[in-house]
């Protein structure tokens, strides 16, 4: 299988960097952006690699902007942020074959309606990844935790098994993604949004890391429980069956918080720390969207999403 990640940000670059090293397929990255393109061909077309903020070393990389690239990827992986993800599909649209299978693990929701303008149903594959990552600057990259840490779970959108779905698993196994398969897809999506709503939003919030939520103690009572409640209401009533139940994804919370990833500033926060526009919208509002259409409650997943453009908006205040 030879694969195009489109998005050499922190997720795509450790996507691509495992495939291509641990896996030894072909992988190629696609990047919209321009700044970080430019920044990766001045370093002779390879990137900076670290584990943990140790042992800093360069890579070699083929990266392409759309408009060059004229590979023939069996598998698209998208990880662009949400608000980008369309002007990266019409600049791919001309490269963009039937036989070709698009997959994307990016955060929030609002990507698979775009994707299927250029992909039909049974060529779209859904993804969560619990993976913590972190991208210092353009084309520098630190994978965090040991070598094979954290998770990732994939679906079909047709909700079926196919021959593309387990060479793929078989691939992202040598890679050590920890690929798991489900035949949920829409469970399999908002797991990690309905995580996200509390961790990212929140750290973001607050401006810390993971784990120092925790120093407050009714941290998952009080706070991630009320709105893991409303968004596993809405799902309810809109006839989604997640793949965890609420008191599981509560105690997903507290260990990432406290084991997993208790140092890690999530990507929200990367985010707004680097004067970049948060994806918010696409999951504490997405959710707050969806308990509206439904007819039940996500006021505190409204506050969190108010509160972090708020948090956005006193940017202009900071020295």
């Amino acid at each position: 299988m030879k694969y195009a990640v489109v998005g050499a940000g922190a997720m795509g670059l450790r996507y691509g960097i495992l495939l291509q090293y641990n896996a030894g397929v072909e992988a190629d990255y696609i990047e919209p952006t321009e700044a970080s393109l430019e920044k990766i061909h001045a370093q002779g077309d390879q990137v900076w690699k670290s584990r943990d903020h140790k042992n800093r070393h360069l890579v070699k990389t083929r990266v392409y902007s759309p408009e060059e690239y004229q590979g023939n990827p069996d598998v698209w992986i998208f990880f662009m942020k949400q608000m980008q993800l369309q002007n990266a599909l019409e600049r791919l649209a001309p490269k963009i074959k039937t036989h070709q299978t698009a997959l994307a693990a990016m955060n929030g929701m609002g990507h698979i309606e775009k994707l299927q303008q250029y992909f039909s149903d049974d060529r779209i594959i859904g993804g969560t990844a619990m993976i913590a990552t972190v991208l210092n600057d353009y084309g520098d990259v630190d994978f965090m935790g040991t070598e094979g840490a954290g998770t990732s779970v994939y679906a079909n959108l047709t909700e079926k098994d196919s021959e593309t779905i387990q060479k793929i698993k078989k691939d992202f196994q040598a890679a050590n993604l920890n690929p798991k398969i489900t035949e949920n897809f829409m469970g399999t999506l908002l797991t990690k949004v309905f995580f996200n709503s509390v961790e990212n939003s929140i750290a973001t919030t607050f401006q810390s890391r993971m784990g120092e939520l925790l120093s407050y103690d009714n941290f998952l009572e009080g706070i991630a429980r009320p709105l893991i409640d409303e968004a596993y209401d809405a799902a309810e009533a809109a006839g989604y069956k997640l793949l965890e139940s609420r008191n599981e994804m509560v105690a997903q919370v507290g260990y990432v918080s406290k084991i997993a990833n208790p140092l890690h500033y999530p990507s929200m926060y990367q985010d707004f720390s680097n004067g970049r526009k948060t994806e918010v919208d696409y999951i504490n509002g997405w959710i707050a969207d969806l308990a509206d259409r439904e007819g039940t409650e996500a006021k505190n997943q409204r506050i969190v999403q108010n509160m972090v453009h708020l948090v956005e908006a006193m940017r202009q205040f900071k020295k």
